[in-house]
């Protein structure tokens, strides 16, 4: 794996399912990330809407679930608003994680927000998203291997919640 950095993102390349990857984190604040994904975009000449995977924690989604979209709104994450800022569009394709908490629907409970993502995750949170984070190495490489639809197929499903 060769290492450096460029356009704003500690960047790597690999192969995965035999092809040729660019691995890249912003080094951006969360809510500019959008700078360093267009600059990656343009600098490689990638399609957003065919070469772009953007992996990222939702805590819309219940800790150690997972889901992949092709497109939609950023649904008030500030890192997928600015990276549909930045490409001006929303035709990207993302895999989320789930690290929110599982609570009631009643009226009044509220979704926590910047103070429970930035404490520190409890041992057992942390197994949980150990595991998840296998099954997101999973399907990244069903994404490049078959593209999205099957990993959606396979990775979208209720039961996995």
């Amino acid at each position: 794996m060769v290492q450096n950095r460029r356009c704003r993102a500690a960047t790597a390349t690999c192969r995965i399912a035999g092809r040729e990857v660019i691995l890249a984190k912003p080094e951006t604040f969360m809510n500019l990330s959008g700078l360093a994904v267009a600059a990656l975009v343009g600098e490689f000449e990638a399609d957003p809407a065919k070469d772009l995977l953007v992996i990222y924690d939702e805590l819309d989604l219940t800790l150690g679930t997972i889901k992949i979209r092709e497109r939609g709104s950023p649904a008030g994450h500030n890192g997928a608003r600015s990276i549909t800022g930045a490409l001006g569009s929303q035709e990207w394709l993302r895999l989320r994680i789930g690290v929110g908490l599982n609570l009631p629907p009643e009226a009044g409970a509220r979704r926590p927000g910047r103070d429970y993502l930035l404490s520190p995750m409890r041992k057992a949170d942390l197994t949980v998203l150990d595991e998840v984070l296998d099954r997101v190495a999973t399907a990244t490489r069903r994404i490049i291997e078959q593209g999205p639809g099957p990993a959606m197929n396979e990775f979208n499903r209720k039961d996995r919640e």
